[in-house]
């Protein structure tokens, strides 16, 4: 149980409909906080809207549907939450997929989307976000942004060039948010994740598991193969707990820094 009060604060989780978005959404939800969360899928949204309303069913929780790579509709939905909320105190930036494909294999194209979702799915939204969040670290309040990164940014795969390369990239960019912002008492953080739960890893199982086989012990495997220490894949909530301690007062001395959430797999020291 989380033994923080954020009654009257407000977080914003972008990519909120599913996976580690929704299990974040839910630890704000649960301490307390007005949460707004965004994702493309309009149908996923409303399903997650469903099971975060029944679970707090008086809970203050706005659902609207948003491509973080559209300018207008992140626009659009910083104004829903200002009309709603009034305020934002905490902006989660939860974006993205990754890219398998090696250095001759990528085209130019695939080069500029890649690019595009992982540093577009956090300028946009924080610049939306930046005024409310400058309103509340001005009032005294507490005023954060964490982006879910992956360890990819300090440990690249070749057959993930693409992803490795701007997700490298995504980490100084937050560094740099951090340097910016800090006069300002705005704190930016990041947690860089490795191999999470999530419905594409489920796909994944009933695709290629043998019969009979279960998911942990197909998990298992496969985290034996990818030498995670822990010997598993990571929880959606897992991840989401350090989103929560660097969003909230539990971390108030701590900006341009990052979680490792990746089962032991980094390699650096």
């Amino acid at each position: 149980m989380i033994q923080i009060d954020l009654t009257g604060q407000v977080a914003v989780v972008t990519g909120g409909s599913s996976g580690i978005g929704l299990a974040t959404a839910e630890l704000f939800l649960q301490a307390g906080a007005s949460v707004a969360i965004c994702g493309r899928n309009g149908e996923r949204l409303a399903q997650a809207q469903a099971t975060l309303g029944a679970k707090f069913p008086q809970a203050p929780l706005l659902a609207q549907t948003c491509d973080v790579l559209d300018a207008q509709q992140v626009a659009a939905f910083a104004d829903a939450v200002q009309q709603r909320f009034g305020r934002t105190d905490m902006l989660v930036n939860n974006a993205g997929q990754g890219r398998v494909s090696t250095f001759s294999d990528t085209t130019d194209e695939a080069w500029r989307e890649e690019l595009d979702l992982k540093y577009f799915s956090v300028i946009r939204p924080t610049r939306a976000f930046l005024p409310m969040l400058r309103d509340a670290a001005g009032a005294g309040k507490n005023a954060a942004v964490v982006c879910v990164n992956s360890l990819l940014a300090q440990q690249p795969e070749p057959h993930m060039v693409a992803t490795s390369s701007a997700r490298a990239g995504v980490l100084s960019l937050t560094k740099s948010l951090a340097v910016e912002l800090a006069p300002q008492r705005i704190r930016v953080n990041s947690i860089l994740i490795g191999i999470v739960e999530s419905g594409q890893w489920r796909r994944r199982h009933a695709k290629e598991a043998q019969p009979g086989q279960s998911w942990e012990d197909w998990t298992a495997e496969l985290a034996r193969k990818k030498n995670i220490p822990l010997g598993r894949f990571g929880r959606p909530e897992e991840a989401a707990q350090a989103l929560f301690y660097l969003a909230t007062t539990l971390s108030s001395y701590t900006t341009g820094s990052h979680i490792d959430v990746s089962g032991g797999v980094a390699r650096h020291v």
